[in-house]
């Protein structure tokens, strides 16, 4: 397993939560709409997170008076143009869906300004203002400080641990909970689930009418909608979907789907009001449609449309000494200092908490108690495997 790249991704998103905070992104992204947009979606990228901490960004960005278009342009960068993911991505799905997931992202945010352009919802946004009116934000690190200088003390990287910590209590339910729902159904769910499903999809199937594709777009999030699972963990599964002959078009919508699902869905109506949440389901769900769509006959018209047989996630070698190997053994490494420093030798560091959205404790306890279920499953396997057998 390539544990690396988990471990790469979150010690960058660390490093750049800890150094580069809301206040300074505010200031710089200033009132010009345009600039404000092409700002949103840089800071956005370098600010890559998991949904609940960009909605919380987000959330905080529009209430310090960036435009509501350079919010949803932040948002959807710091959850689609996401480093540590697109790492994820080129091992699992390869190259193509790669500049899929960062091409796409661009198109979304490009679709988004466009859409809200036309339809203009200048009461919604006004009525969504005055709901953030009482609410506070919190910031990673005195934005007083030049971070030239606080990137080269001991102390800040401890802060960096503390952060690279929290990374992994955010997802480890996810990644666990996703890894294990795809190895099951790979092993147990008969591809003709995934035919009626998704129509006209099945092994080595690439030749899909627009209508079965624009079926797969919309399905896609609708099986995204109903895992309640991330982006990291929604991968693995994504590359079942490939494997099993699901259209690019409808495997890139079910990647972009992290921001239609319920949870998202509360959590904005908690921040902004029912009627913003559902037109910000609308507006994002209608651009996840028409990015899809692009890709897809974008990619098919260059030639370079992904094959699905380089995806088998049913073949695994179960250990093997090879660069990953060596690797994962560098970074863990890594995170042991890591650990060292911000929990022992820095442990009295003070690191000021960034704003999360609220989640549901009944879904998180839900989640914990899966991903247990998870481990016991998987140990139960090795059992088997190895003792039994």
């Amino acid at each position: 397993m390539a544990l690396w790249a988990f471990i790469l991704g979150y010690i960058i998103s660390s490093m750049i939560q800890i150094f580069v905070t809301e206040k300074r992104m505010q200031k710089t992204m200033g009132k010009n709409e345009s600039k404000s947009v092409l700002l949103g979606t840089f800071f956005g990228f370098i600010s890559s997170s998991c949904s609940f901490a960009a909605l919380a960004s987000a959330k905080s960005l529009f209430k310090k008076g960036a435009s509501f278009v350079s919010s949803i342009a932040f948002l959807l960068a710091s959850t689609n143009l996401v480093i540590e993911l697109g790492i994820i991505i080129s091992i699992f799905l390869g190259w193509q869906f790669v500049v899929g997931e960062y091409a796409g992202g661009i198109l979304l945010i490009a679709i988004c300004w466009v859409l809200l352009r036309i339809i203009s919802p200048k009461k919604l946004i006004e009525k969504a203002r005055k709901n953030l009116e009482n609410q506070n934000d919190g910031d990673a690190m005195d934005d007083s400080k030049d971070w030239k200088k606080q990137i080269q003390k001991e102390g800040s990287w401890a802060r960096v641990a503390k952060k690279y910590k929290m990374e992994w209590q955010m997802v480890w339910k996810d990644v666990t909970v996703g890894f294990t729902i795809a190895g099951i159904v790979a092993a147990f769910i008969p591809d003709s689930i995934f035919q009626t499903l998704f129509i006209n999809s099945g092994p080595g199937n690439t030749d899909f009418t627009f209508f079965e594709i624009l079926e797969h777009i919309i399905v896609g999030p609708v099986a995204a909608f109903l895992t309640f699972i991330g982006s990291m963990g929604n991968i693995p599964l994504a590359a079942l979907l490939f494997g099993k002959g699901v259209s690019f078009a409808g495997v890139m919508a079910f990647i972009f789907s992290d921001l239609v699902v319920f949870p998202v869905l509360r959590i904005n109506a908690r921040y902004y009001g029912w009627k913003m949440s559902l037109f910000i389901l609308f507006l994002l769900f209608t651009a996840l449609i028409g990015t899809s769509l692009a890709l897809h006959y974008s990619f098919d018209l260059f030639g370079i449309l992904p094959d699905p047989s380089q995806v088998k996630i049913q073949d695994s070698t179960y250990f093997k000494i090879d660069y990953t190997f060596f690797l994962n053994i560098v970074f863990l490494a890594i995170s042991a200092y890591l650990v060292y420093l911000g929990f022992f030798k820095k442990k009295d560091v003070d690191h000021q908490m960034s704003e999360m959205a609220p989640k549901s404790e009944l879904l998180e306890r839900i989640l914990k108690y899966a991903a247990y279920l998870c481990y016991a499953w998987l140990a139960g396997g090795l059992i088997v495997k190895f003792l039994i057998q």
